[in-house]
Formats: structure tokens, C-alpha cells, sequence
């Protein structure tokens, strides 16, 4: 008898997880990365481009079977799904897996909770859905991750692997939401197939196109369950098939391994890295380094020269060309500096250490910020290149006025497997999203219900206080987006 298909292994991986459930610490993850979406969710409402994603649902009409956050006017699941994941990775801030560098809970999320609400799933198989739809996410990222290369081979062609796999992801988990079985979970993947995509030129010359990735991404998970359940059906071949997913977009250039070692046994969920700051991933060891020089007594006064020592492959991003870098002309480039992400830190920032507020329009222009960002060189380090992509490290080496040099060495992420956030770092940032925008007793009980969603029955209840305009202090950040690759 053959092998099942590699999409035949992950559907029958998937409805089993559905219903035996899912390892207590994977179950723990899926709260704090629902919690940590929904806050992402409220924040990006103050961006232009997450109210006219929102408009343009609403001009659809539809049937009202789910919720966007911040919206009294119920819409369609898969209408839900497309405007709760534009609005959960429009600020940068969402999750991330090393070294696939994928962001996956900004379309699963939005997808499974869409799905569940809709078809009325109880909290615990939605919990188990967002898990499954976040590891098959994972697997398919890194089948596509060369080692040998030290770099997703989705990049290398262009591809925004995070709304790719991210759909694939998505299918899943609305599936599992809406009841199907392994064939429908298979027949769900083969549909999805025709609708992932995503590229990134816009990382690299401009356009607010990326913001949509992950809401389309989740909205063709949604259809694709949808569509399975009135009876469309996939190839059983659809990943490893001679025009296959892995042909189409890798060229067959995959890596088959990654998606069936450990299935079910090894869970790559609880090691996918939270984003403490709002920034480019690349930085935030950057602000690390800065806020480790603070807390030494370090002042801004006292700094003569600063070298930023970080992975080569990182350096184009973060700190070339270096006299932009040292000169962020809104809050948005300021995201993507490594200059600024060490004065950041140095001076101290709000949230865990940096939040929304600290990338202000004003404050990349600020003059004290300025002056010392132009004491910042950006340079590539082997330390780090050794280290790389598996955590995004810095080296920084501080020459004072007096001529002392001092080193700081941040070779992990916070945030990650090795420095992981608490649930109260977590809430902490959930409340920093929320501020000003979401009341205390409804950001209280978004907090208390999320983080026992696996015992809730009604994922509507849960979601019912995000279901109202939300107050809409002035923005801070910029709306701007630059020419630079997003991570």
C-alpha cells in the first residue's frame, strides 16, 4: 500500500488533534497568540488603510454570521477573516517563526475564530483548530527553508511565504472549525492552493499592499472550508504533485521532511517568537542593547561612537543606506532603523521596554534622538551571521566620551523560546494595544476570556466586546510605508 500523500498526513494529523486534543502547552500558546491578535486588531485601527479595508467589507453587505474588531455591524465569516487579518498584521507587531520567518497567527487566528463563530464551535475546538492551522502553517514555511542556504527559498523567488502558507494554515483550521473530516481538511489544503499568494516587491519600493496579505490569506481559508462543505473537492496530491503547491511556488525546491517529522509528536507552536517591540524584527535585539547600556548608567551625553554588529543578510534592512537610517523621517521608517531602535532603548520607551507610542512621527525627528543616532554605525558581524536566522542577534560595541569601550551582546530574541514573554508581559502589551481605544472592563474581559478560551462555549461572547466602534485617539505612529523589507 502507497504512502499517504503529504496533505493525506496532515489532514489526518489535523482532525486527530481536533479531537483528542492538544498538548497543554500548545493549548497555552494558542490563548496568548489569540489574545495577542485581538490586541494587534484594536491598535491597527488607527491606520487609514485598516478603515478602508473595513469599508470596503461593509459595502459587500452579506449575511451577519461573524465579528470585526471594532465594528458593530456583523459580516460574513469570510468577509471577518479578510478584515481581522489585515488589521492583525498592518502594524508590524504580530508573531514570528525562525528561521521560516513566517507570521502566522495574523491569518490563522482571524480565519479559525471567523469559522468558529459562524458554525458556533466551542471554544475548545477552537483552540485546537488555531493550534493545527498554525503548525501546518509552520511545516509548509519550513519545507521551504534551505539550510544549506540559510534562507526561506520562498524569498529567494519573492514570495510572501507568511500569506502563502498562511492560507494553507488558514483552510485548516476554518475546516476543523466547521466539522470536516480528513477528506474535507485534504480536499480544503487542495482548494487553498489556488488561492495562496503573495509577493513582496512592496517591501522593497513601496505600497501599502502587504497589509492585505494576511486578511486575503485568511479569507481564502474560509472560502475553501466554505466551499468543501457544498462539495469542491482538491487534488490528494496538492503539496508534493508534479504542479503541486511545492512546484508552483518553490520550482520543487522543498523539503518534504519538514512537514511529516514529528507530526503531532513535536509541536512547533509554543516556539514561535512574540514581538515585544512594534518594530522591524531585526532591531529589537538593537533596543535590547540600548535599554542593557541604560540600565549600566549610560547617558546620551556620554556616548562618543556606537557599533551595531548584526547579521550580514540583515544589514541592507536596518541599516543601509545608513545616513536614511540615521535620519527616519516618520515613525513608520523609524520601525526599520537600527540607529533609532538603539536610541530607543537607550532612552528608554513605554509597553516592555518599546511601544506604539515610542514610533511616533515626532520622535523619529526629534533632535536628541537624531543626535544620537548619528553617533550609529550599522555593520555586519560573524558572530551573528553564526547565529542567524535561528535568532536575529546584535553585538553592540559603545565608545564613551571618555574613551572606555563597552560591549553588550544580545544573542537571543526576547520574546522566543529562550527569553519568552509572561502571560502578564503578554497582558501588558495587550493593554498597550488597547489604551485609550477599548474601556477597562472590556479590555478586562476580552484578557479573561481569550486567555480561557479552550473552556468557553460561545466564541461570539467572547469576541462581543470587541463588537463596538472603538475611541479613536490621535494616531501616533506614521501611515507611511517605506521602501524596506518587513520581518
Amino acid at each position: 500500500m502507497s504512502e499517504p500523500t503529504l496533505g493525506a498526513q496532515l489532514a489526518a494529523f489535523a482532525v486527530r488533534s481536533a479531537k483528542d486534543g492538544v498538548p497543554a502547552d500548545v493549548a497555552a500558546s494558542v490563548h496568548q497568540r489569540t489574545l495577542d491578535v485581538l490586541g494587534l486588531c484594536v491598535a491597527a485601527h488607527r491606520l487609514p488603510t485598516s478603515a478602508a479595508a473595513i469599508a470596503h467589507v461593509l459595502d459587500q453587505g452579506g449575511h451577519e454570521q461573524a465579528t470585526i474588531v471594532g465594528s458593530p455591524t456583523r459580516v460574513t465569516a469570510a468577509q471577518a477573516a479578510f478584515a481581522n487579518g489585515v488589521l492583525a498584521h498592518s502594524l508590524d507587531y504580530d508573531d514570528t517563526h525562525l528561521p521560516s520567518v513566517l507570521h502566522p497567527s495574523a491569518s490563522v487566528v482571524p480565519a479559525a475564530l471567523a469559522a468558529a463563530e459562524h458554525a458556533g464551535a466551542s471554544g475548545e475546538l477552537t483552540v485546537r483548530a488555531i493550534a493545527v492551522g498554525l503548525e501546518v502553517a509552520v511545516r509548509l514555511g519550513m519545507a521551504g527553508y534551505d539550510q544549506e542556504l540559510g534562507n526561506s527559498v520562498f524569498f529567494e523567488h519573492g514570495q510572501h511565504a507568511t500569506s502563502i502558507t498562511g492560507a494553507m494554515g488558514s483552510a485548516v483550521a476554518a475546516a476543523l472549525a466547521y466539522g470536516l473530516d480528513e477528506q474535507g481538511v485534504l480536499d480544503a489544503l487542495g482548494l487553498t492552493a489556488s488561492m495562496a499568494s503573495g509577493i513582496i516587491e512592496a517591501n522593497r519600493t513601496g505600497g501599502t499592499v502587504k497589509r492585505l496579505h494576511c486578511g486575503l490569506a485568511a479569507q481564502a481559508g474560509v472560502n475553501a472550508a466554505q466551499l468543501v462543505r457544498r462539495g469542491f473537492t482538491g487534488p490528494p496530491t496538492v503539496l508534493e504533485g508534479r504542479f503541486g503547491f511545492f512546484q508552483a511556488w518553490l520550482h520543487g525546491q522543498f523539503f518534504p521532511d519538514a512537514v511529516t517529522d514529528g507530526l503531532g509528536s513535536d509541536w512547533s507552536v509554543p516556539g514561535i517568537f512574540f514581538k515585544p517591540y512594534p518594530a522591524n524584527h531585526f532591531t529589537h535585539t538593537t533596543v535590547d542593547a540600548g535599554r542593557a547600556f541604560r540600565e549600566r548608567g549610560i547617558t546620551p551625553d556620554q556616548v562618543a561612537k556606537v557599533v551595531v554588529g548584526v547579521a550580514g543578510s540583515t544589514v541592507r534592512t536596518i541599516g543601509e543606506p545608513i545616513e536614511v537610517k540615521r535620519t527616519p523621517e516618520t515613525g513608520y521608517q523609524a520601525q526599520f532603523s537600527g540607529p533609532f531602535a538603539f536610541a530607543t532603548g537607550l532612552l528608554g520607551g513605554g509597553g516592555l521596554g518599546a511601544a506604539l507610542d515610542d514610533y511616533s512621527d515626532a520622535l523619529a525627528t526629534d533632535p536628541a534622538r537624531r543626535e544620537l543616532m548619528a553617533k550609529v554605525d550599522v555593520v555586519a558581524d560573524e558572530r551573528c551571521n553564526e547565529i542567524y536566522p535561528f535568532q536575529f542577534p546584535a553585538v553592540v560595541t559603545l565608545t564613551t566620551t571618555t574613551g572606555e569601550v563597552l560591549v553588550e551582546e544580545v544573542l537571543t530574541n526576547r520574546g522566543g523560546p529562550a527569553r519568552p514573554l509572561s502571560d502578564e508581559e503578554l497582558a501588558t502589551k495587550f493593554s498597550d494595544n488597547v489604551t485609550g481605544r477599548l474601556s477597562d472592563t472590556a479590555a478586562a474581559a476580552v484578557r479573561r476570556d481569550v486567555l480561557d478560551l479552550q473552556g468557553a462555549g460561545d466564541v461570539a461572547r467572547v469576541l462581543s466586546p470587541l463588537a463596538a466602534p472603538l475611541a479613536a485617539p490621535l494616531a501616533a505612529m506614521s501611515t507611511l510605508i517605506p521602501a524596506e523589507e518587513s520581518k
